[in-house]
């Protein structure tokens, strides 16, 4: 399948990611929706499916605790003004992207060695040396027929040896295993030069924001 318009995009992104990280169920809103992460550093999140100012103004005035996060299908430089005192850009630009999930060979290189499992509805990949160190990482979410692509990362010391493209194409292969046919993930600019090589597209912007701590004596 392919995604009608970003919202069911974001939609599926939300799902998964949800599952991926083990957090609440998202609630649904006229906007989006939110998530309950739990962590100290990431309380929740309004993830919006359309962003304008005045609803962006709205959440934000409204949301005054510490560490709450907002992401918004735009570019940050038309997201920041929109923002109520106390918020700021959480990260660099982000990009929402897709693919067709098929199964596919990618042999491990030398010096290396791949382990895959899966619990509570998470696959993850793990790339080591020989001698145990890590090198490279990632895990895929299947809610239905998508599936979401997350923390994919490679050890600075262990680029340009072809692990991340070892690992998505495993993750791949294990979506499509579960019968997801669709692939969507959040990209960061180094991410999304590699994804792109691989054959996944870019949807949309994707930027974040963040509640910061009041001053003290506010």
């Amino acid at each position: 399948m392919s995604f009608r318009n970003t919202a069911e995009a974001v939609g599926a992104w939300v799902e998964g990611w949800a599952v991926s990280r083990g957090a609440a169920e998202p609630a649904p809103a006229p906007w989006g929706f939110t998530v309950d992460v739990g962590l100290p550093q990431h309380v929740l999140r309004h993830v919006l499916t359309t962003a304008d100012e005045a609803t962006v103004r709205k959440i934000t005035e409204n949301a005054t605790a510490p560490n709450v996060w907002l992401k918004a299908f735009v570019a940050p430089e038309t997201l920041m003004p929109w923002l109520a005192p106390g918020w700021s850009l959480g990260s660099g630009p982000g990009f929402l992207m897709s693919a067709p999930l098929s199964a596919s060979r990618t042999e491990v290189p030398a010096g290396y060695r791949l382990r895959v499992w899966s619990r509570a509805g998470v696959t993850r990949a793990l790339v080591r040396t020989t001698d145990g160190a890590f090198a490279a990482r990632g895990q895929i979410a299947v809610t239905g027929s998508t599936a979401v692509v997350d923390q994919v990362e490679t050890d600075p010391g262990h680029r340009r040896r072809g692990l991340g493209r070892l690992v998505m194409a495993t993750l791949a292969d294990a979506g499509a295993a579960q019968g997801a046919g669709t692939g969507v993930l959040g990209a960061t600019p180094q991410g999304r030069a590699l994804y792109e090589r691989i054959g996944w597209r870019v949807l949309a912007p994707l930027t974040s924001a963040v509640r910061g701590q009041d001053p003290v004596g506010t």
